[in-house]
């Protein structure tokens, strides 16, 4: 009898954990965004990171920024470059938090040369609040999240970075994908 308990008990597990599994993937949120020049992107969450349309093989940083945020308006130049470098490796998703409309943002994109994907807020309103959530952002920014070619989160960052340690995170996330969701450290250079 307590072998038959015990049978229906692991079973009972086996099929509580398979459903959350199913579940799990059922739960990943649908979202998009849509940048200042009108294209939108599907995105969906992951358990490791994020999958966004037309990004897939690249290492992505997509980093919260504002427009009156010196720091944020300091590292406009670094990730310029890094572009410019690394068109074929690397996008780079900046969303803007600090009101701009579609139409404020692309005139800013444009004094400021950002040759990268620019999104107001509030086109991105859902993945905003889903990677606030995800990577308990508070708001600082610059805020960066860094994606491996797999699309898994492996380096979060609140606080500018320099160019170098960008240039470092560029080369080690393009190596080869992360198989486990440590989140890489780098050195930063003072």
């Amino acid at each position: 009898m307590q072998k038959i308990f015990i049978s229906l008990l692991l079973l009972f597990f086996s099929i509580s954990t398979f459903v959350h599994a199913v579940e799990s993937n059922l739960k990943q949120p649908l979202m998009s965004m849509t940048d200042i020049n009108g294209k939108t992107y599907k995105v969906k969450g992951t358990e490791q990171g994020l999958n966004i349309e037309g990004m897939k093989g690249k290492v992505i940083f997509l980093e919260f920024f504002g427009h009156q945020c010196p720091p944020c308006l300091a590292s406009i130049p670094h990730l310029i470059d890094l572009k410019n470098k690394h068109k074929d490796k690397l996008a780079i998703v900046a969303i803007e938090v600090q009101g701009y409309n579609s139409a404020q943002l692309k005139t800013f994109a444009k004094e400021k040369g950002m040759n990268y994907t620019v999104v107001p807020e509030e086109s991105a309103a859902a993945l905003v609040e889903y990677v606030r959530q995800r990577a308990q952002w508070r708001g600082s920014i610059p805020f960066l999240v860094a994606l491996d070619t797999q699309g898994n989160v492996q380096f979060v960052q609140a606080g500018m970075l320099p160019e170098s340690s960008l240039e470092q995170l560029i080369k080690d996330l393009s190596t080869k994908p992360k198989a486990s969701t440590e989140k890489k450290a780098i050195k930063t250079s003072k």
